[in-house]
């Protein structure tokens, strides 16, 4: 699976240049409530003699499902889409997962674009082929692997976020750091702010730092399962909390997750009390003190974690931190080691 054109300079025109040398008379662009009213008219701008069909759905990913991606499915069909048609991801991540695997599953696949919205799907789901939604409150359980035609990075997007939003990105861009690339870490710890601006040349670092994992391992199969250090715990807990009244973005979680995978990292003996210190500093100077998990959510979290996908028979199986800037993936982990990991989180955070 050959990876996809990430496009940082001059997007615009090679949007333009892409529908010159594809022309189509049906371009559905999939939007929410919020991308319709801040991003879509950037893009009728750039295509102005293309008859755009927009598809809306409603933002949020306890939206990303079975009963929305049926919702795009049927405005494709109904509105006579064939093989020969594009779709348009305008979107965070939600979008672009749930865009993506509609495309990828519509007449068994129509060409897609991601122009991601949001930080979070700059730096992570719109790069990389994966594409998915979230079923019986399960994340990612239905998905594909399947590559867009390209990927629009459009750093102006980022100004409509707000600061919540820009952080949950922030979480991806920390992780790519701390699994493969030491100076990147220290690099995002280092900025006095994080914003668009002093973001805006990092963006570019991270989505390269994930492609070139990707490259290596396309399907999964070995290497690319580093990139779900912090998303074993961080998917648990997201999972857990949809259903309550303050639900977490997906980079909050993943915050969470990868504090608690570096504790277990530490207490497994793979990760060295000093790199833990380190990595909490980090995060703390960023997001300070992290969310509460109440004692008696335990129970809930792990049975999430014996749900993930990444679970080999009744193993739980994670990606753990080694050091700074270098993981290891496939480390299999007792339900006893899990509920010492929680323990530890509420010592220090309770």
């Amino acid at each position: 699976m050959k990876n996809a054109s990430i496009i940082f300079r001059s997007p615009l025109l090679k949007i333009q240049n892409y529908f010159s040398q594809n022309p189509t008379k049906n371009c559905f662009v999939l939007v929410d409530e919020n991308t319709r009213i801040h991003c879509l008219k950037q893009l009728r701008l750039t295509l102005p003699d293309l008859h755009l069909k927009i598809i809306e759905i409603p933002s949020g990913e306890e939206n990303k499902s079975l009963k929305t991606t049926n919702l795009v499915w049927s405005f494709l069909s109904e509105n006579k889409a064939d093989r020969q048609s594009v779709l348009i991801n305008l979107g965070g991540g939600v979008l672009t997962d749930l865009g993506g695997f509609a495309a990828s599953t519509y007449k068994r696949g129509i060409p897609f674009i991601n122009i991601p919205t949001t930080l979070l799907a700059m730096v992570d789901a719109s790069a990389g082929g994966k594409n998915g939604i979230d079923f019986q409150g399960l994340k990612n359980q239905i998905g594909t692997f399947t590559q867009p035609e390209m990927v629009i990075i459009l750093p102006k997007f980022l100004k409509t976020l707000d600061q919540r939003q820009l952080y949950s990105g922030l979480a991806e861009m920390l992780k790519h750091g701390l699994i493969a690339d030491e100076d990147h870490w220290k690099k995002l710890i280092s900025l006095t702010e994080h914003n668009a601006k002093t973001l805006k040349g990092l963006i570019e670092d991270s989505i390269n730092i994930k492609l070139k994992i990707v490259k290596e391992d396309p399907y999964e199969k070995g290497l690319r399962k580093i990139l779900n250090f912090g998303h074993t715990f961080g998917h648990a807990i997201e999972s857990e909390f949809l259903s309550t009244d303050k639900p977490l973005l997906h980079g909050e979680a993943i915050v969470i997750g990868m504090i608690l995978e570096s504790i277990l990292s530490w207490q497994l003996g793979i990760l060295h009390e000093q790199d833990l210190e380190t990595i909490l500093a980090g995060f703390a100077s960023i997001y300070g003190k992290p969310q509460n998990i109440d004692f008696c959510l335990h129970p809930a979290i792990l049975q999430w974690l014996q749900h993930d996908k990444k679970n080999k028979g009744h193993q739980l199986q994670f990606s753990l931190i080694e050091k700074i800037g270098k993981a290891n993936y496939n480390q299999t982990c007792t339900e006893s080691q899990v509920l010492d990991a929680l323990e530890e989180y509420n010592k220090r955070f309770g």
